[in-house]
Order: structure tokens, then sequence, then C-alpha cells
């Protein structure tokens, strides 16, 4: 059977309610849970730490611009099978010859052709009940992707090439699939009916707050509430790119290298900066017209 349980974060995942319930529909459902938010709202990090703290086999797709269902299910490896069926023939000749060594195929027979399939992660994940399968920003795929997995999702099985062999997995065994999508495109109406939704919202100062406390437990508060006013500030900038929760963990992770006060400071005058912004534009706009603002008195975003 497959794990079913309410699963509501760990030591190192904050889950929030609405989110926790459309993760465990999923299961319940045996359907993949698709994810869409900003990028660093948490979304690739539900199946990671789910797989982790329920010690369960993990199984990735990152797509990208030239993914396909070949890589993302399995190939045939033609040229190891070609390479092997030529060492067969050779040690034949060699044995006709009285020669006792042999060149190795590493225990491979080109007449089982399922020797020569590579699975990918999807077709490890089906074979693997109570796994855990992540396709990370399928929206950066070309369109057909999400298209050529409808047969899957809707038949819980894969073909594998050449070999003909069929990996299926009943609705109760199929794995938790977490599927994130940063929006860069818009997905097909039919993948999405495939899937349970839900849009990661934004965490407000209060919920970023516990977020950081769970990957900084000793941090000092003041230099958390400071960092939160100018996080949030900065945030509503209208930057061509608002910095992130990751990156707001990764500043403060720096600024922790230093005592209580020279960090607050460190956060005041906007040191390591590049931990939070990505483009020079914003650096720009940020540093020329608003760092003197920001590094003095702020209105409270935290209270």
């Amino acid at each position: 059977m497959a794990l079913t349980e309410y699963w509501n974060g760990s030591e190192q995942y904050i889950c929030d309610s609405d989110l926790a319930q459309a993760f465990h529909m999923a299961r319940v459902l045996g359907m993949p849970l698709l994810i869409e938010g900003e990028p660093g709202t948490g979304k690739t990090e539900l199946p990671i730490q789910y797989a982790l703290s329920c010690n369960l086999p993990l199984f990735v797709y990152p797509t990208g611009s030239k993914s396909n269902v070949e890589q993302f299910v399995a190939r045939f490896d033609h040229v190891k099978y070609l390479r092997d069926s030529q060492i067969e023939i050779l040690n034949a000749q060699r044995e006709e010859k009285g020669l006792d060594k042999k060149l190795s195929t590493d225990a491979r027979n080109s007449e089982n052709l399922a020797d020569y399939v590579v699975r990918g992660p999807a077709a490890k994940a089906y074979a693997s009940p109570n796994s855990v399968l992540l396709i990370d920003e399928i929206d950066k795929a070309p369109r057909e992707f999400p298209n050529d997995l409808l047969y899957a999702l809707s038949h819980r099985k894969f073909i594998m090439p050449e070999s003909g062999e069929v990996i299926e997995i009943s609705e109760e065994n199929m794995p938790a699939i977490v599927i994130t999508s940063n929006r860069e495109q818009e997905l097909p109406t039919a993948f999405k009916g495939r899937c349970i939704y839900h849009y990661i919202s934004f965490p407000d100062a209060i919920m970023m707050r516990n977020i950081v406390l769970k990957h900084h437990p000793k941090i000092h508060d003041r230099v958390v509430e400071v960092a939160l006013d100018i996080f949030y500030q900065l945030r509503g900038l209208g930057l061509e790119r608002s910095p992130t929760t990751r990156e707001l963990l990764n500043w403060l992770k720096y600024v922790q290298k230093f005592s209580s006060d020279d960090a607050i400071e460190k956060i005041k005058k906007l040191d390591g900066l590049g931990a939070l912004i990505k483009t020079q534009a914003d650096m720009d706009k940020i540093k020329k017209s608003l760092a003197r603002e920001i590094s003095g008195s702020s209105p409270s975003y935290y209270n």
C-alpha cells in the first residue's frame, strides 16, 4: 500500500495546511501534485524533505529545453547492444580457434534486449512502490513533453523501448509524484487535469521568520527582524527579480559569521547584497536610489 499518512512537514521543512492537504490528496488518489509559484518558495524542497523524513527512495528529473520522454522514462542503448553483438561474434571466432580467453560483455546477452534498456527516473520510480518522484521545473521543457506524459499518468504504466517490457503500478502503490513549475509557460490543460494543483503563495513575514528559524535556529532575534524588514522592502520595490526565500537564507548564513551587532550593521548597509539581488539593473536601482533610505530607520514588516 502507498504511504498515505498525513504529512505536514519536518524539522527541515514547514508545510502549511493547504499545501499539506493538497499533497495528502495527491497521494491518496495516486495522482501527481503540480505545484506552481515563485522561484524560491520551497516547491522543490517538498518532495526532497518528504523523502528524507520518511526514508523513501527519491528519483529526480530536472527538466530543460531538451527534455523528452526517452530521457525521463527509458532509452535503449544501441551502441552497447551493437558492441556486445560484435563481441559475441568475436568470441565465437576465438572459440573456433581454440582460444580460451574471451572478451567480456559484463554478463549482458544480446538476445536479452532488457539488458540494454537504461531506465530513467520515471521507470525506476514506477518500479519502486512508495518511492518519491520529482519532476522539477516542467515549464522549462518543450510543450510536447507534458503532453507525452498523459498516457503514463492516465494508465500508470510505461512500455520499455525495444524489449517491450511493461512497468505498471496500481493506483494504491503509485509513487508520490511532485511536479514543479515557475509558470514560465502555461502547461497544457489536459496535463493539468491529470494532477492535483496547488499554488504556493510567497510567505508573509511571520511564516518567513519560522522558515528562517528552521534553517538558522541559533540566529539572534534582532538580526532576523532587521533582515526581514529590509528583505520585504526590497521585494516591494518592483525589481526585475525580487529576492526569494532561498536567497534570504543564504544572506543570513553569511551575516551569521559575524557578531549580532556587526551582523545588524552589515544588514543595514546591505553588505552581501549579491546574495539577494541577481540583476545589474536591480543592483543599480537599490544602490543609487534606495540604499540610504533602507539602511536608516524603516517600517517594520515583522510586527
